[in-house]
């Protein structure tokens, strides 16, 4: 891969991971009810779970999917099931000071497995193996693909757990912090729509 090539695929890694999505939210929410050292298992579980996501796209998932659409139609349902339980479970996180007790941020295993039905996750990895990998170099130009997004992905997702961070100090209000997961919880409700249409 020429390394201006190279260059753009890693621009469209932290284009694509640092922008707003399922995970970002689910990331920031976190980073205000449990913190940022407690997130760290949900930021590795998004960057190893979506490296994992890449390779098997680029390894041929990608095409299969696209060969069967009773696949693809399963895929959607799983993504509503599961992104409507992660919507419940980001709105009802309560307090900060609860946060530790009551409840706890996503394990890595959770976020790891959420790429699979992530409908973001799926899109960038369809677009990046589309784009960025060489016909002549296959094995290789996938591999190359997931490293730029694995040296991208955990330092642009752990922004949006710095930026929970950030906030906890005018969320620690218990009002406001409900408000705050409410509204959390709808961003990511929100973002079943273009799966729905």
């Amino acid at each position: 891969m020429p390394l201006e090539t190279f260059f753009a695929l890693v621009v469209y890694a932290f284009v694509t991971s640092v922008t707003p999505g399922p995970n970002n939210m689910m990331l920031m929410a976190s980073g205000v009810n449990f913190g940022f050292r407690r997130t760290i298992p949900h930021m590795l579980g998004i960057a190893l779970g979506f490296f994992a996501l890449l390779l098997a796209v680029g390894f041929g998932l990608g095409a299969l999917l696209l060969a069967f659409p009773l696949a693809q139609t399963a895929l959607k349902i799983a993504s509503v099931v599961y992104m409507v339980w992660l919507a419940w479970k980001v709105a009802t996180s309560r307090s900060i000071g609860e946060g530790a007790a009551s409840s706890s941020p996503l394990t890595f295993l959770q976020a790891a497995s959420f790429q699979w039905v992530n409908p973001k996750a799926w899109a960038m990895a369809l677009v990046a193996m589309g784009a960025y990998t060489n016909a002549e170099h296959p094995a290789l130009s996938v591999v190359l693909v997931g490293t730029a997004f694995a040296l991208v992905n955990f330092p642009s997702v752990s922004v949006w757990a710095g930026f929970g961070v950030a906030l906890r100090g005018f969320l620690a209000h218990p009002r406001r912090l409900r408000i705050f997961n409410g509204a959390m919880g709808l961003a990511l409700l929100l973002s079943i729509v273009p799966i729905l249409l």
